[in-house]
């Protein structure tokens, strides 16, 4: 039989040799302070790194009394979601009664990080997610994408529903180890598997402030990470359609509820963010390019008049991708991803990438001479535009609905 813990910190690693050290440090300082009483372990999950990450964590200076433990993929697999399932089997395994997992290339994590999630577990929350004081420029997909869909259809207003530093509860790791895990979810699409899951799920949702998160930031990027992350929002969000529809479509209505709040702890006021730089020529070359290469499958998918405002853009080299159209565009593409082909949905992902693009530049020309505050209000709005446009995702429904019942008469 396994040995059991209390209390699991999960660090998930792909050559993170100069960062995982310190961070497996302060989790262990955190947890010899906060958790003084409790059976603790501290786990890295890795993929088979080659650059010295494993020996970088074993050798890592922690309190005597906090164990620690290498779980590595075979050689070859690679994943930030199959290091994940490594983690939640072993937490499962251990039986462990409060599991936290926070980033490997962790800079401004503190003892107290420990505390802020680690304890809302033991009051009898399901899910921590994290707070964070966070540049505008920084997590585009979660601005732009994530947090607006999250709250608009899963009607929960959590900010970072796809924050790297997390806590969760022994029920809601049961409960992800029993869905399906698609290649994506094994993948980048993981830490948006795991919120959706349990916002759908009715688990009970907290989120806590940590302050400023330094780390190895990114601008806004396409590749596999976008692809898998996208993917696997649009799969689960129709997987649930029938949470988030709400009436039936001959009963259909315009619904205006708000997302339900969830409570909060740790830190009330946080430190300036991580301060970022965006090359705004670069975004629009990529932009740019995105668009040349998939041009015809743009207009295949928007209406006229967003395929007419899209083109304008790029004709004249002015990105005024504003709310209001870009949740007529997403909105559109998710309700056409549902029913689509394999095929037609890695199509739908193509068409986004260049809209996300000038999405992401028409908010950065509005935002980068705001302060934070202002800025991260911007983002706020933006999600309550989502939730105050789904009238529209839900007329496409009922569209569909009457033309296919004119169809069978």
């Amino acid at each position: 039989m396994s040995e059991n813990f209390d209390v699991v910190v999960g660090i998930p690693s792909y050559n993170e040799a100069p960062t995982i050290g310190y961070v497996a440090r302060v989790a262990g300082a955190g947890l010899a302070k906060y958790f003084p009483d409790a059976k603790c372990v501290i786990v890295n999950c890795d993929n088979n790194s080659m650059d010295g990450t494993k020996d970088a964590f074993l050798s890592a200076a922690v309190p005597e009394k906090i164990e620690k433990r290498y779980i590595t993929t075979p050689e070859g697999v690679k994943g930030k979601g199959n290091n994940f399932y490594n983690l939640f089997r072993f937490c499962r395994d251990v039986q462990s009664k409060v599991m936290i997992a926070v980033d490997a290339d962790l800079r401004s994590i503190t003892p107290e990080w420990i505390k802020y999630l680690g304890y809302p577990i033991k009051r009898g929350h399901d899910l921590v997610t994290p707070l964070y004081s966070r540049h505008q420029f920084d997590g585009t997909i979660t601005n732009h994408l994530c947090y607006p869909l999250a709250l608009s259809l899963a009607r929960v207003d959590a900010r970072q529903p796809i924050g790297g530093d997390f806590a969760f509860s022994p029920r809601l790791c049961a409960h992800w180890l029993d869905q399906e895990w698609s290649e994506m979810t094994r993948q980048y699409g993981i830490d948006i598997f795991m919120s959706l899951n349990a916002f759908f799920g009715n688990f009970k949702i907290c989120q806590s402030g940590l302050g400023n998160k330094i780390h190895n930031a990114s601008a806004p990027k396409l590749g596999k990470m976008f692809e898998e992350v996208v993917y696997t929002l649009f799969s689960l969000i129709i997987h649930h359609r029938k949470v988030w529809l709400e009436t039936s479509l001959e009963g259909f209505s315009y619904p205006y509820s708000e997302a339900r709040p969830v409570a909060r702890y740790g830190l009330k006021k946080m430190l300036e963010p991580q301060m970022l730089s965006v090359d705004i020529l670069n975004l629009k070359e990529q932009c740019r390019n995105e668009y040349g290469t998939y041009q015809q499958t743009i207009r295949n998918y928007l209406s006229p008049y967003a395929h007419n405002r899209i083109r304008a853009m790029i004709a004249i080299d002015h990105y005024d991708m504003d709310i209001m159209l870009w949740t007529q565009v997403v909105y559109r593409l998710l309700f056409l991803f549902d029913g689509a082909t394999e095929e037609a949905k890695k199509e739908i992902i193509d068409v986004l990438k260049p809209l996300y693009f000038a999405r992401s530049l028409a908010f950065d020309y509005t935002t980068f001479r705001y302060s934070i505050d202002y800025a991260e209000q911007e983002v706020r709005n933006q999600a309550r535009a989502f939730l105050s446009q789904k009238p529209y995702l839900l007329g496409l429904y009922y569209l569909r609905d009457q033309v296919s019942r004119g169809a069978c008469n």
